[in-house]
């Protein structure tokens, strides 16, 4: 399985690890997609979070980030998706993978 991610403004491709766990290309479409808009790609539309109308608004997106979580759960053993203090939109990612390791990762939006 394969994917791209942005790192830094360039695009990197993200494949299955070698024991075969698909793990890292899920979390990075994961942060992908809590960078997208809904509606924003023409295939995947049910996918992202309105960032900007909720910074306008000074709403969270809170509706949003859970139907993100529920829909890449079963991808995982266990995610946990949590809004940050700061200023800026951003979430804690919490991911305990097929592997059985810990990710812990900021994604902002």
């Amino acid at each position: 399985m394969r994917t791209y991610g942005r790192i830094n403004g360039v695009w990197v491709e993200v494949d299955t690890d070698a024991n075969g766990y698909n793990d890292p290309v899920w979390l990075t479409t994961l942060a992908q997609c809590l960078a997208l808009a809904p509606g924003e790609s023409p295939f995947y539309a049910q996918y992202g979070i309105p960032a900007q109308m909720s910074v306008i608004q000074q709403i969270l997106p809170s509706f949003y980030v859970a139907r993100t979580q529920s829909q890449f759960s079963g991808y995982f053993a266990s995610l946990q998706i949590a809004k940050t203090t700061d200023v800026n939109p951003t979430y804690n990612i919490n991911i305990l993978t097929n592997s059985g390791s810990r990710i812990i990762t900021q994604v902002a939006t």
